[in-house]
């Protein structure tokens, strides 16, 4: 599955756009987490707790996103875009969405 922020692909036309997919998680802070980060946050520096439980939120909501695409019988997602909100105090959505395409090989690589 290709995925780009782009629009299109250099080496592929979109034959059909099949329409927007997206996949999400909610991740709570751990209180465990929560004094490391505290401690890292007197002395400065990356919060590491933070850093890795963010980007695990945004593999999981892609690979949702890449999931329901692939339903929809999709071979690619194009202008994937990220966006987050908060749920509750202490919780916050991560969401992927883009919109999932059926691709064919560009006109311009059949010409040579």
């Amino acid at each position: 599955m290709l995925i780009t922020t782009q629009d299109r692909l250099d080496d592929r036309d979109i034959e059909r756009t099949i329409g927007l997919v997206r996949g999400n998680t909610i991740r709570a802070r751990h209180v465990g987490k929560d004094i490391l980060a505290g401690l890292r946050a007197i002395v400065g520096g990356e919060i590491i707790e933070y850093t890795k439980m963010l980007a695990e939120a945004r593999e999981q909501a892609i690979d949702r996103m890449k999931k329901e695409a692939r339903l929809r019988g999709a071979d690619a997602i194009v202008g994937v875009r990220f966006t987050t909100s908060a749920v509750m105090a202490g919780a916050s959505e991560l969401l992927a969405y883009g919109t999932a395409v059926k691709l064919r090989p560009s006109d311009a690589t059949n010409t040579g």
